[in-house]
């Protein structure tokens, strides 16, 4: 049985704003390690902006709460301090940086990474050995590192260079904002196993989805329905098939009313 000690992520009564426009209010969420979290919810329930919010982006403003990391408040940290400390946000549509290849992006993130760890950097030769291993897990050549970030990259070629991220990382807690948008089937697939393929019972996973079948590859400890800002319903793996069949109609849902 899970204990205190191993809760990765806290959320207590958190509130935040863009642009003074309230989104999240008063949201709550306990998240311990080895657990995958689902949060689904129709379109501007807040979903996204939570994932922004847990990951630092400067653009919202957290106006009340806290956000616990392994027991710690980091609400005044930045970006930077969040992701070193071992929170990863993997986004829904990946920016290209046109002029930087992706293995000297990926060498930089991950030394970067090492260094605040207090440990020695990888020298290119080193990382080039380490990283063609991680390639395999999400099913590209090594070709794809001389490659600029994300430039021509395919929808799916973007995705899983977000999943190599994650991988060579190694976060704490990873949040996927909606991964499955866009894709093939078989890109899917190929995808959630290779996300499976990296978790373990160290890892929190936070997964934001509309949509029922990605679950079906990633199967998840609790399903969290949002609305207005909030969470208003938590189940299972069952929930989200139930929304998948009646969409947001809680007189349908064959579950506990919202509270």
């Amino acid at each position: 049985m899970k204990s205190e000690n191993d809760i990765i992520l806290k959320i207590n009564n958190l509130t935040a704003s863009i642009n003074e426009i309230p989104i999240l209010k008063k949201m709550n969420l306990t998240i311990k390690k080895g657990e995958i979290h689902a949060i689904m919810g129709p379109n501007g329930s807040g979903k996204s902006t939570f994932s922004k919010v847990i990951a630092g982006h400067p653009a919202y403003n957290v106006t009340g709460g806290e956000i616990l990391f392994k027991g710690d408040n980091i609400i005044s940290l930045g970006i930077e301090e969040r992701a070193l400390k071992g929170i990863f946000l993997a986004f829904q549509y990946p920016v290209e940086i046109p002029g930087v290849s992706n293995a000297d992006f990926l060498r930089l993130a991950f030394n970067t990474n090492r260094k605040f760890q207090g440990l020695e950097e990888m020298d290119p030769l080193a990382f080039f050995e380490f990283i063609n291993q991680k390639l395999s897990i999400v099913g590209l050549d090594p070709s794809f590192l001389s490659r600029n970030v994300n430039e021509g990259f395919s929808g799916g070629e973007k995705k899983r260079n977000e999943v190599l991220q994650m991988a060579i990382l190694n976060a704490s807690l990873c949040i996927l904002d909606e991964t499955d948008s866009g894709l093939d089937v078989d890109a899917l697939r190929l995808i959630s196993n290779s996300i499976n393929n990296i978790i373990n019972k160290d890892t929190a996973l936070i997964v934001i989805t509309h949509y029922q079948r990605l679950l079906d590859y990633i199967r998840p400890d609790f399903v969290h329905i949002m609305i207005d800002g909030k969470i208003v319903l938590t189940g299972n793996a069952e929930l989200a098939k139930q929304i998948e069949l009646y969409g947001y109609d809680w007189d349908k849902l064959k579950i506990t009313t919202p509270f």
